[in-house]
């Protein structure tokens, strides 16, 4: 179990294996932030934790990962921030019958001058949908569990495709509360982290 996942963390993605695509999917350990294959730093990563939907097919950082390398992220809920009297409120959101889930993302693979290799991801992100909306402009995107082939397909690259895949999630099949502030340290890793407070 992972309570509080931050940005620049290993973290598990499912991917098509981009040696041996016939074997189908695997799940794999990624950098959280994406580093583009053609960065002379790899510090670009801690930046790029989240792709916008809406242009992620034309920015240039993306679009080669949008085309060919796209992955899953599973999880059972993400963190939003609320400001609330001059304070982030941190706030959990899930699946209302508390599922798990996948959000889509972008992989990449980057080669280093000593040629050690980081491979990373990033995070898709869209409008929000009604639950999210009163504590954020923004959330991730939560694919349909019957789109994850076409997501995963390394042959399908087509943007009129691909993004009507990038939509809000219902917001009757979500729900949201306000959690402890102490997810805003990463070294906070326990099931308090995702425990409601008054």
């Amino acid at each position: 179990p992972r309570f509080n996942i931050a940005p620049t963390q290993a973290v598990p993605v499912v991917r098509i294996d981009p040696r041996q695509p016939e074997t189908g999917r695997q799940l794999v350990a990624l950098r959280w932030g994406l580093i583009p294959a053609w960065a002379k730093d790899p510090a670009i990563g801690n930046r790029m934790i989240n792709a916008r939907a809406e242009t992620v097919a034309a920015k240039p950082a993306y679009r080669a990962a949008f085309r060919r390398r796209r992955c899953l992220v599973p999880a059972d809920g993400f963190y939003e921030w609320q400001t609330v009297a001059g304070k982030k409120q941190p706030h959990f959101i899930h699946i209302a019958d508390h599922r798990p889930f996948a959000l889509a993302g972008l992989w990449e693979s980057w080669e280093g001058p000593d040629q050690a290799r980081i491979e990373s991801f990033t995070i898709l992100t869209t409008e929000p949908n009604d639950v999210v909306r009163t504590i954020h402009n923004r959330m991730p995107v939560i694919l349909d569990q019957t789109d994850y082939d076409l997501w995963l397909d390394p042959a399908v690259g087509e943007a009129d495709v691909l993004t009507p895949l990038l939509i809000p999630y219902p917001p009757d099949s979500m729900s949201g509360y306000p959690v402890s502030p102490e997810v805003n340290n990463a070294r906070h890793q326990d099931p308090s982290c995702v425990e409601p407070i008054r």
